[in-house]
């Protein structure tokens, strides 16, 4: 009993550290180095990612500073940059490639937001779902004479209330998310 609650845990945490991790590339308005998470260049027939190739540095809000050690590997990154489809348009000087990030517009901003809220219901509901499994396997063992009807009910309400923490949890960050993106 105690490994379903256990394992209940993990997994509704694991729901919320992706859900965060998404949150992460969500475009603001402001730069932010997580955008290049996914970045990968062909370095000598490895994918290797731009951060473990570059300086990442952030001067200012709205900008972006990419300075590769390797200077030969500039175009291969922009190529990439642009490749990644991250809305973006690199600059590229000869030395270092500069990211600049537009100020979002009312109608952008909502739609981010949209998609926030998109994000975090999908959340929800891997959260639900986990629920689902956990409240089966309990139901199971019940069926199967390993705990008594009174251990299922506790279970199955502990379970509910582990659910609700990790859906609150959700509800806040999608708040957060959506604060920093409507912030002019």
């Amino acid at each position: 009993m105690e490994n379903l609650k256990i394992t209940a845990k993990e997994k509704m945490q694991k729901s919320f550290d992706a859900l965060l991790h998404q949150f992460s590339k969500v475009r603001t308005g402001r730069a932010s180095a997580s955008i290049l998470d996914d970045v990968r260049i062909n370095y000598y027939g490895q994918p290797t990612p731009v951060k473990q190739m570059c300086n990442i540095s952030i001067p200012e809000a709205r900008t972006i500073i990419v300075q590769p050690w390797d200077k030969t590997t500039l175009a291969d990154i922009e190529k990439a940059i642009l490749a990644a489809n991250i809305g973006i348009t690199p600059d590229n000087d000869g030395n270092v490639i500069r990211l600049p990030f537009q100020p979002l517009t009312e109608d952008k901003r909502k739609e981010i937001v949209k998609n926030i809220k998109k994000i975090s219901e999908d959340a929800r509901v891997s959260i639900r779902n986990i629920r689902r499994d956990i409240n089966e396997a309990g139901k199971k063992m019940k069926k199967d004479g390993e705990i008594s009807e009174d251990e299922e009910k506790k279970l199955l309400k502990e379970i509910q209330d582990i659910t609700d923490e990790a859906i609150k949890k959700i509800d806040e960050a999608e708040k957060a998310k959506e604060k920093e993106i409507m912030e002019v």
